[in-house]
């Protein structure tokens, strides 16, 4: 069985390919992991005061902390889209 000959350039362009989705992705993971640090922080602070916050700000607080520990990942993959779309 023969395998296939794919050109050293296309071998190249996936191989950097590769390493830079790693590099986005643990950058991400950095990122969110500090969101998601300073989130826990704030729901503390939030439950320390319990009788002052109402139910609809710990929700807010809980949506708002979901959605910037998402963040991340979404810029970091329209990048890499955009980057490999400018390659083709």
């Amino acid at each position: 069985m023969q395998s296939p000959h794919l050109p050293p350039n296309r071998v190249r362009r996936t191989v950097n390919d590769i390493v830079m989705v790693e590099m986005f992705l643990v950058q991400a993971t950095i990122e969110s992991a500090t969101v998601i640090a300073s989130g826990i922080t704030e729901l503390g602070k939030q439950f320390s005061q319990r009788d002052e916050v109402g139910a609809g700000s710990l929700s807010t607080l809980l949506q708002r902390i979901a959605d910037d520990a998402v963040e991340p990942y979404s810029t970091r993959y329209e990048y890499l889209r955009d980057m490999i779309d400018g390659d083709r």
